[in-house]
This record gives structure tokens, sequence and C-alpha cells, in this order.
């Protein structure tokens, strides 16, 4: 079976090619390194995948490398790359989303769309579809109402999906992640930015005035519910993928400092534009359909995270 990665040297797809390998699929990844965050930091990502026979990696854009080639004898399509950040799509940065978020899907879609051996490409949409929705929790009926340029472009990648689906049967589905944490999750995200500050004894930015709540979803939990989604005999269906329950910031960050031994240093802000005030996700759907059933507790999840940026911090030194 050959499995092939997009995104593969990103926080969710280095670890869900990981998975992969480990499971005995032959797998490809594809990345192209975008100037997001530290291509260094990417790259270390892949540097145990590397050593694995069953692993090959591409290095290249989706909208200019030869798909069609790379995914005809493909078995599982795991679309993952994208251009994130919410705060960062505003402006003249939008083409950059629209190029990754919405053509390269074009790009993955008109490539796979004749392919007689996929069984399922799996898409990693974003919670952000739903906006600043007071329906709580959100359910996959709710209705999308983005309230950032990114959260467009993901619902925009949704929408192909839902037209080559429905015009050329491509068999996917589609999952919206509520905000992943874990081991290697990208510098620019909450977590990362809150305990790396706190060991370093810098303040730390909190948004919202720290009444925001998040759904936290760690990313084996991502992981399992990617492969639930590729082997189930299930297609064109829409699931939500949180830990389903949520945590205010202030709450997370004084369980951070237990982790930590350290006191954190907070300043409060305004929420920036694009944020939503809170997430929560109904992930009955995918429990009833798919049989995922989120296992790492907030608690172990931050005690992981925590280890991984200690370690990486000491070994800076």
């Amino acid at each position: 079976m050959k499995a092939v990665v997009t995104g593969a040297a990103g926080f969710i797809g280095s670890h869900l090619c990981a998975r992969l390998v480990k499971d005995g699929l032959d797998v490809v990844g594809v990345d192209c390194f975008t100037e997001y965050y530290s291509k260094e930091l990417k790259k270390s990502n892949l540097r145990e995948l590397n050593k694995n026979d069953n692993f090959d990696f591409i290095e290249g854009n989706l909208n200019k490398i030869d798909l069609k080639n790379i995914l005809s004898d493909a078995d599982y399509v795991f679309h993952l790359a994208a251009q994130a950040g919410v705060r960062t799509s505003w402006g003249r940065d939008f083409i950059v989303y629209t190029e990754n978020n919405i053509l390269a899907v074009a790009n993955l879609l008109e490539s796979l769309k004749e392919s007689k051996k996929l069984k399922k490409l799996v898409f990693a949409s974003s919670s952000s579809v739903y906006g600043d929705t007071k329906e709580l929790p959100v359910k996959e009926t709710t209705e999308t109402n983005p309230v950032s340029p990114y959260g467009v472009t993901k619902l925009a990648g949704e929408k192909l999906l839902f037209s080559y689906g429905a015009n050329f049967k491509l068999p996917y589905i589609t999952l919206r992640f509520f905000t992943v944490y874990g081991p290697r999750q990208r510098p620019d995200m909450g977590f990362n930015i809150f305990i790396t500050k706190i060991l370093k004894g810098e303040v730390l930015p909190v948004f919202a005035g720290g009444k925001s709540t998040r759904d936290f979803t760690y990313v084996s939990d991502i992981i399992d519910c990617c492969l639930l989604a590729a082997k189930s005999k299930i297609k064109g269906e829409i699931f939500n993928v949180g830990g389903g329950h949520r945590v205010n910031l202030l709450e997370v960050i004084k369980k951070l400092e237990t982790h930590t031994g350290k006191k954190a240093k907070l300043q409060l802000f305004k929420a920036q534009k694009g944020d939503v005030s809170h997430t929560w996700s109904d992930i009955s759907k995918a429990k009833k359909l798919l049989g995922y059933k989120p296992k790492v507790s907030l608690d172990f999840g931050l005690s992981k995270e925590v280890k991984w940026l200690e370690e990486g911090r000491q070994s800076a030194l």
C-alpha cells in the first residue's frame, strides 16, 4: 500500500508519516518548505523518517511539480499542506493563501480525478471555517462563516472537494481540526509560544483578555482520526476532530506553570482580527461513524509538549 502525504515536513504531517511507516505502508512525503517558519525546524521533523527505507521525500510546490505522476499509484492521499496562520492572512499576503490553500487543492484534485487506485483522499480542514459562531459546541451542520481570510481559503478547499466528489466520484473525507498541539507544534502556535516564554522568563501575550476558550486536540488523536477516515468506507462526509471539550486560556497557563515549575508573566491584549472567541467541537459524528475517540488528556499532552520544548532548549544552549 502506498500513501502520499502533502505537508509532510510540518507538525501534523511528520507525525502522520511516522505512523504510516510504522504501520507498514510505503510513504511519499511532499513539502515545499514555505517561509512561514524555519526550514531547519521542518527538516528536523523528517530526520528520523529519512532513515526509513519505506519513506521517500519530494521537495516541491504542489502548483509546480508533476503531481499526477506522484499520485498515480497512491492508495491513500492525505492533504495536509496549507499556508497556516489566521492573523497573517490579511492584506497583500492573501495571495500566498489563495495559491497554497485553494489553487494547490485544485491541482491535487485534477491530478486525482481519473485515478482508478485511490481508496481515499483525506483533507485537513480547520475549525476556522465556523468563524465566531455562538452555536456551541459546533456540529458539522453549523453554519460556516469564517472571520479570517485563512478560514475563507480552507472553506474554499472544502467546496472544491465537494465539486470533484460530485462530478468525478472522488472518494474523499474532510476533517475539521480543532487547535492541534503536542511535540513539533509550530513556533507561531499558542502553546509553543506560552511554554517557550515561561521557560525563558519572558512576558506572555494573552489576547482577548484571557477570556477566550479553545477545544484542544493532541496530535496523536488527530493522527488516529486521519487513519480511521482513510480506512473507512464512508465518502464525501465532513467530520469535526477535536478533544470534545473547551478550556479557558488562563486555566491552560496555570497548568503550564505546574508543568514547567515556573510562574508565568502575563500581558493582556484585546482580541486580534480574525480570532474567534470560543471553539468547541461536537465530535459525536466522528465517534459514531469513524469510531474516533480522543485518548490523550490535556494535562498529559501539555507535559509532553513541555518536555519536548525543554529538551530542544537545552540542546540549543
